[in-house]
């Protein structure tokens, strides 16, 4: 008696969709296997995966998973290596961003500001011209779209959780970003300063641990996915 077999869709980003050549792939597999089933396949037909080997995370259906988590019929397998390091409510709005255009920070501070709030907290984080004295021409930017919007959500509301804090805005820009361009944007708005202070830097250093955004650097002789763990 044969096994059932179930079609996922499997994702790439990053590096990884370099190494397959494509953005997706549609893949069979026996019922009741898990992440590292299809892993291990794959790297029979893209052995340059290896390299990544256990840095490698995953995600099913946007949400992050472990290699023994099973999949079944209809799932989205999203495979990327370590992030580098929207959408808005109606009145008075979060601000949960990926965008393609120049990021203001100030006029996001200011769709933010309620009449209550006695401190604003923004974060730049900019394009430098070098990356260890090298010289850097541009970075490009690529996501995971919905599961880093959701994720976007997930560490807002974690802070808030720990700070008594009013609004927060998350922005990050998507594809070719310039030299002193802002790549990333975080605002938070409260009554005093302190709890805004401190969830501004947690939020930044959160995002860029888990929200599914990866940056390349370019050179004048080449380019290259920033890895988090080598800066």
């Amino acid at each position: 008696m044969t096994n059932n077999l179930v079609k996922i869709n499997v994702l790439f980003f990053g590096a990884c969709r370099e190494i397959v050549g494509a953005n997706e792939i549609d893949f069979t597999l026996p019922e009741n296997a898990s992440i590292t089933t299809v892993f291990t396949e794959l790297k029979k037909t893209y052995p340059a995966l290896e390299k990544l080997g256990g840095r490698l995370l995953f995600a099913i259906n946007e949400t992050y998973a472990t290699k023994e988590q099973v999949l079944v019929a209809g799932d989205k397998l999203a495979i990327f290596p370590p992030v580098s390091g929207g959408g808005e409510d109606i009145e008075n709005p979060d601000i949960y961003l990926l965008t393609h255009k120049l990021i203001n920070s100030r006029e996001l501070a200011l769709q933010v500001i309620r009449s209550k709030d006695g401190a604003v907290v923004t974060f730049d984080g900019i394009t430098r011209d070098n990356n260890k004295g090298k010289p850097v021409l541009f970075l490009e930017y690529e996501a995971y779209e919905p599961m880093a919007i959701k994720m976007m959500k997930e560490i807002a509301e974690d802070a808030r959780s720990r700070w008594s804090i009013d609004k927060i805005a998350l922005v990050h820009r998507l594809g070719r970003v310039d030299i002193s361009q802002t790549s990333v944007a975080v605002v938070v708005t409260s009554a005093h300063r302190k709890p805004a202070f401190e969830a501004c830097h947690f939020l930044i250093d959160r995002l860029k641990q888990v929200v599914p955004i990866w940056k390349r650097e370019y050179f004048e002789d080449g380019a290259i996915w920033v890895d988090p763990e080598l800066q």
